[in-house]
């Protein structure tokens, strides 16, 4: 990509697209666009139309989507599976009728099946059922890959789908009932520190930054403890959904970024499988770091960091989702891109973030 390229970052606000916005800024790209949900929204086909008929983008990154963790993924299915269809097609299908040089698709590995032989090659997408609780989501992500796909194998795009694994980092959704695993569990174990520490101008300002069903830093002191115990917050245990046995894989957000740019740098359609494939198939990219770490571990790595003296109670009535979800990253690898930041460094990173 030339660095006055027009490209045109689809959610630039959000946990991956922010971070791929700054690193086309780091790396010298003059000419990026980006719009929030209230300048474009991406559910309305006319207005994104209308979009790339003003802006005529030259690339485009779709890293906009509709996401939430296991919660949310249980309550809201339609709103999953319709809003990322709904984003996709639109996109998707402007970027095709504009002649957009090069696209990158951001799915997710929950495409994977819940029983998959781990880890997880890109070769194992539709080849038994997917986990219940993301299924919509997964459907949807499932889509968009073959959308790619079908459009380079008809059409001779160049659309590339990667799917990245577990994500964290810098502007990540800390929404408690919303929320990823681990930015859910760093907030929790934060708040319940303030709690244990009777520093309740600290769960104030935490409140204030990111109200919970209403109840804000100016609530009472009662209803602000009525909420957090709701989530299972409190000054000596925080709950946490499952048994604490399923293993993650977690990648630092800034790092998928550097990947996807890489990717839009490097990796065109054709180097995704092998020349002379009879049937040309499974072409996206597994992003990871192909280690992994229990939940338990995860949050007891994060009660660490954060320094709470309280205990963890990990609830094993509710979900545990999959309990194994381990990419196979040799062939990300063989294309040239190798992750750097551990666990042990990206909470750190997280929480010092999150304190600001």
């Amino acid at each position: 990509m030339d660095k006055s390229a027009k490209i045109y970052v689809a959610g630039h606000r959000g946990l991956v697209g922010s971070a791929i916005w700054n690193n086309l800024l780091q790396k010298g790209y003059t000419n990026l666009i980006g719009k929030n949900h209230n300048e474009l929204d991406l559910l309305d086909g006319a207005a994104v139309r209308n979009f790339f008929d003003g802006e005529q983008p030259e690339y485009v990154i779709l890293a906009a989507a509709h996401v939430g963790g296991i919660m949310a993924n249980s309550v809201y299915r339609a709103d999953f599976i319709y809003k990322n269809l709904q984003i996709q097609q639109n996109v998707i299908g402007e970027s095709f009728r504009h002649g957009v040089k090069k696209l990158l698709f951001l799915g997710s590995t929950c495409i994977y099946p819940r029983d998959a032989v781990q880890p997880i090659k890109e070769t194992e997408l539709l080849t038994a059922p997917l986990e219940y609780t993301n299924e919509p989501y997964a459907i949807a992500k499932i889509a968009g890959l073959k959308m790619c796909e079908s459009f380079n194998l008809q059409y001779g795009t160049n659309y590339i789908a990667v799917m990245p694994t577990n994500l964290y980092g810098p502007n990540d959704n800390f929404d408690l009932e919303r929320s990823h695993v681990l930015p859910a569990m760093i907030r929790k174990i934060h708040l319940a520190k303030c709690l244990n520490e009777h520093n309740m101008e600290g769960v104030r300002k935490d409140l204030n930054l990111r109200p919970v069903e209403g109840v804000s830093g100016e609530s009472s002191t009662d209803d602000i403890l009525a909420i957090l115990s709701k989530y299972g917050i409190t000054a000596d245990q925080v709950e946490l959904w499952g048994t604490g046995k399923p293993l993650r894989e977690f990648l630092w957000s800034e790092e998928m970024a550097d990947a996807s740019v890489f990717v839009m740098e490097h990796i065109d359609f054709k180097d995704t499988y092998k020349a002379g494939d009879r049937d040309i198939r499974n072409c996206h990219i597994n992003i990871g770091t192909g280690k992994e770490i229990s939940i338990r571990g995860v949050a007891e790595l994060i009660v660490e960091t954060v320094g709470y003296k309280g205990k963890l109670f990990f609830n094993s009535d509710k979900p545990d989702g999959t309990m194994r979800k381990l990419t196979d990253v040799s062939k990300l690898h063989q294309l040239g891109w190798h992750h750097k930041i551990d666990i042990e460094e990206g909470v750190k990173r997280m929480y010092e973030w999150y304190l600001g």
